[in-house]
């Protein structure tokens, strides 16, 4: 599955875009300025997003990937 499919069905299940995930990070304090927080690891973003949102790992680490920066 490319990156793509991976943030459609995100976007699909949870009815939310990366902008509105990168917006409740930044409420979460998991980002400043836009970019991942040192220390913050991707079992921190995975657990937040299971446990808020359903989603399973690879969709997960996706949104992680997309935090970091990753755009395809």
């Amino acid at each position: 599955m490319s990156f793509q499919a991976y943030l459609d069905n995100i976007k699909t299940k949870t009815g939310k875009s990366i902008d509105d995930f990168k917006e409740l990070a930044g409420q979460k304090n998991f980002l400043e300025k836009g970019k991942l927080k040192d220390g913050v690891k991707a079992g921190d973003i995975v657990s937040w997003l299971k446990r808020d949102f359903d989603l399973g790992h690879g969709h997960c680490m996706a949104i992680f990937a997309a935090l970091k920066g990753k755009t395809e």
